[in-house]
């Protein structure tokens, strides 16, 4: 599971937590379009690696690159022949580059680049295009006859045709992933993970293949896509000799390289099983991965690569591949070590019913780490901390393994500098000095929280089935692990064990939260449309309900000012009790597998949005011109050989553009 960083999270002053830049003219901004910000990232102490720790790091990020297409394909049937199509029209345009639209065509390439195809990456609405079908038509018919696109069962003028329904008809594939249980979800779901099945299809088939009563439950769906052949329900699984081959044959050769400069024999032995995994398709293989690549907690260098997140997934079950390479940042890590020392104490002492906490809270582990290279579902937009595995039983059995991407965060906050959110959207200059004071500190804990023992806290009850909550699942799972950690961040202990050394800093992060949940993440959605992302689901769900549930006490309202809406929190000790009873509730929900439950409280707190204040928040935010999403290119490394050919060091570059590096990156890595 992954923790997303937030709208709001757009720190506008800096504390002594920060770390200053290893280069002090480093230029975070690199591009901006449409709604979207595109940053780099600094990896900071990269020089300080040896040699082989150098090498382990570039031969990963082959490997997350060479996994591209993967989720390109993963996230709708024609996005490969449509990326093709663009960058061949893009970089053969001689025309006037200043036309409106040569211009409108820029931004939809852009867009989709950084959605990884046509879908909006959290929204999961379709792109809307801005320039005409004769441009469109115009152009494609310039493409050479040998570097068209091609299509499956389609011909000549008929891809051609197809494109242009993909693009220009908002009817056809609106939208990727659909949550709404009133609906079949996956026939209404268009990214590429399901085809000629319908919901029940699906189900059913998977109801055949689960036995309830074992105690070590295979992630049945995690890398496969369900199809109808012959009137026949049936996985295409992704291995080697399977679909995604030519792919994952490139991922098993640069994970192979990174064996041979494994840190340690654990290190080696997972990177094998990965392979193995790879190879096989065989999901008990990525089950022995997972175990030991959890139970490593001594190399520096570590990487994921595989069929990981199901949010993109209507029901929450297939992965899509993604990849981070990082590396310890062992200062930093201290807080986690901490944290994470304390796990039993925290889940003893959690607010649910005992019957649904662990007894034995088995290996976790977490550390603060430096991402060195981000691919896949983890590019470009990122996760600003992640725990892993996800199967309930690894991590019940064997324990999990949390980090926080803290350069990724710090980037965040440093290009956010004298940004003008405190001056619109904080009630008082009392409050806006409790997040500059603290905001950033509370923050981090708040992602160290969520993914070192949030996600690790809690079992289901016996038989019941982890994928029981259906499309609501990642929900309230997220939900539950920021619970967890809104929770905490009040508690002595935090004090106790040296991680915060202020019993109030706590309220910068809850006056944060609540303001994202219920107004600033409004900026994120279209006037009229639903909260349909998890993650946003997941927040608004939680100040919602601690909104209604507080109102006789007033312990949180939504006030005027000047004719603007602010939060203002009166009471944080008993918001804190009100976060205790939800957690309480959505794990009960959890462990029971209770679906009911579960729609009902998404449905009431988590998905509609008050269009009045909507619009007042899209006002604000215009005045502010910061656009509500983020993510990042990455860095370019590069091998230093010697005279006779020998590897002598590795370097890192910053200076590639965002259009340069996705125009490379499809170049050199096209492997469907």
């Amino acid at each position: 599971m992954k923790k997303f960083i937030p709208a709001m999270a757009l720190v506008p002053m800096l504390s002594l937590s920060l770390h200053a830049a290893e280069d002090k003219n480093f230029n975070y901004h690199v591009d901006d379009f449409a709604d979207i910000e595109v940053l780099r990232y600094e990896v900071p102490k990269f020089n300080s690696l040896s040699l082989q720790q150098k090498l382990m790091t570039y031969y990963l990020t082959q490997a997350a690159q060479a996994g591209r297409d993967i989720i390109w394909d993963q996230n709708g049937k024609y996005n490969l022949p449509l990326r093709k199509a663009l960058e061949e029209i893009y970089t053969r345009y001689d025309g006037d580059k200043n036309s409106q639209d040569f211009k409108a065509f820029e931004k939809y390439l852009k867009q989709v680049w950084f959605g990884n195809g046509i879908y909006h990456h959290y929204a999961n609405d379709k792109f809307i295009p801005e320039f005409s079908q004769d441009f469109f038509s115009a152009q494609y018919d310039l493409i050479p006859a040998d570097r068209l696109p091609s299509i499956p069962g389609l011909a000549g003028n008929e891809v051609k045709a197809m494109l242009n329904k993909v693009i220009f008809d908002p009817a056809f594939m609106p939208k990727k992933v659909n949550q709404d249980s009133n609906a079949d979800v996956v026939a209404t779901s268009y990214g590429n993970l399901y085809e000629g099945v319908t919901q029940q299809e699906v189900e059913d088939y998977y109801n055949l293949l689960k036995d309830p009563n074992d105690a070590t439950p295979i992630s049945y769906g995690l890398n496969a896509k369900v199809v109808k052949k012959d009137g026949k329900v049936q996985e295409e699984v992704y291995h080697l000799n399977g679909l995604y081959g030519p792919a994952i044959a490139k991922i098993i050769y640069w994970l192979d390289m990174a064996k041979s400069v494994a840190e340690n024999d654990a290190q080696r032995e997972y990177i094998t099983r990965l392979i193995d995994f790879y190879v096989t398709g065989d999901l008990r293989l990525f089950d022995e991965y997972s175990i030991l690549w959890a139970e490593d907690t001594k190399s520096d260098v570590d990487f994921v690569n595989g069929f990981i997140e199901s949010y993109n997934d209507p029901l929450g079950m297939t992965g899509s591949w993604e990849s981070y390479v990082n590396f310890k940042n062992r200062e930093a890590s201290a807080r986690t070590e901490a944290i994470s020392g304390n796990a039993q104490w925290f889940e003893d002492h959690s607010p649910v019913n005992p019957a649904f906490r662990k007894p034995e809270v088995k290996g976790v582990s977490a550390k603060v780490i430096t991402a060195s290279y981000l691919g896949g579902d983890a590019f470009p937009a990122t996760a600003i901390g992640i725990n892993l595995p996800n199967a309930n039983w690894i991590r019940a059995a064997h324990g999990s393994k949390s980090v926080t991407l803290e350069n990724i965060t710090e980037a965040y906050a440093l290009a956010s500098i004298g940004n003008g959110f405190n001056e619109e959207f904080v009630i008082d200059a009392p409050t806006s000095k409790l997040l500059d004071d603290y905001l950033y500190i509370t923050d981090m804990l708040h992602t160290d929280l969520h993914e070192c023992l949030g996600h690790a806290s809690g079992r289901l009850n016996p038989g019941v089935d982890q994928d029981a909550l259906k499309e609501h699942g990642a929900t309230l799972e997220e939900a539950r692990a920021d619970l967890f950690a809104l929770y905490y961040l009040p508690d002595a202990k935090l004090q106790e064990i040296g991680v915060l050394d202020n019993p109030d800093a706590y309220k910068a992060e809850y006056y944060k939260y609540m303001l994202n949940g219920l107004m600033t993440q409004l900026n994120r959605i279209e006037p009229g449309k639903d909260v349909e992302e998890a993650h946003m689901r997941n927040r608004q769900l939680i100040a919602k309900w601690v909104l209604e549930k507080g109102k006789k006490d007033k312990v949180m309202e939504l006030v005027k000012k000047n004719g603007k809406t602010y939060v203002k929190i009166n009471n944080y000790k008993k918001m804190r009790d009100l976060i205790g009873q939800l957690l309480a509730e959505i794990q009960r929900i959890k462990s029971e597998g209770d679906y009911k439950a579960g729609n009902d409280l998404v449905q009431k707190y988590a998905v509609k949005v008050d269009p009045k204040l909507h619009k007042e928040v899209l006002d604000r935010y215009a005045k502010l011109n910061i656009p509500p999403y983020r993510g990042f290119i990455n860095p370019v490394y590069k091998l230093v050989k010697n005279d006779n050919g020998e590897i002598i060091d590795v370097t890192i570059d910053y200076t590639e553009g965002y259009t340069d590096q996705m125009l490379r990156l499809s170049r050199d890595h096209s492997n469907l």
